[in-house]
């Protein structure tokens, strides 16, 4: 495979986008179907922070985060940048600096298959990132990836230009032929939720609002008033 960097992506729907940042991922995630979900070791740095945006996407090497610097080249406003590595890899690719630089670029955030540093530093500056791991050891710069291309994220395969949700909840990718459609089903979702959260505020039980009563009766559920009628 050729070491490439691809300049012009198609990016996901902005209207789209701006949908998914309101709802957040795991409203997505139910919309999309329940898939593209990133595995659960790919978690927020600090917590508090929900983003959305398409992905710019990276292929490095384990190690190695001599691309995280070439991609900053292709990062607009409003990116989120996507890193996946070729091998498993904890080390510390991204700390403050690289943040500084991707921050000044415009990206929101950055999705990282590996680990990351200089969280504090990360905090204060309000830059979340959302890592396998946290970790002091350094990288090298030596040895080439790519930029753009397809990659494989914890465990979730992502197009440059998909649509990127991460919050507290994990981080879900949509692919931009589905963005339109998801978010329009998001939203439902988001209203119809907002509904039953309202009903159950008032103090009306899952089991009635959900129908649950009959369904428990027919599997087999048995209601006795003492102990001892067990």
């Amino acid at each position: 495979m050729r070491n490439v960097v691809v300049r012009n992506i198609k990016r996901a729907d902005a209207a789209a986008i701006a949908t998914f940042e309101k709802l957040g991922a795991s409203t997505v995630h139910e919309a999309l179907g329940r898939y593209q979900l990133m595995k659960p070791y790919i978690r927020p740095i600090w917590s508090g922070a929900t983003i959305a945006g398409p992905a710019v996407t990276i292929l490095a090497q384990p190690g190695d985060n001599w691309m995280l610097h070439v991609a900053i080249e292709q990062c607009q406003p409003g990116d989120i940048v996507v890193l996946g590595c070729t091998a498993d890899n904890t080390d510390g690719m991204i700390g403050d600096l690289i943040a500084t630089s991707l921050k000044a670029r415009g990206v929101k955030g950055v999705i990282i298959d590996a680990g990351c540093r200089d969280v504090a530093t990360l905090k204060e500056m309000g830059f979340p990132i959302w890592s396998k791991a946290i970790s002091s050891k350094g990288t090298v710069k030596a040895t080439l990836g790519s930029v753009n291309i397809p990659v494989v994220c914890a465990g979730v395969y992502v197009e440059p230009g998909d649509a990127v949700v991460a919050d507290d909840d994990g981080v879900v990718v949509v692919p931009k032929k589905y963005v339109t459609e998801t978010a329009a089903k998001a939203q439902k979702r988001f209203d119809d939720e907002d509904a039953k959260r309202q009903k159950l505020a008032s103090g009306v039980l899952g089991l009635d609002m959900y129908n649950m009563r009959e369904p428990l009766a027919k599997a087999g559920l048995v209601y006795v008033d003492n102990p001892e009628d067990v």
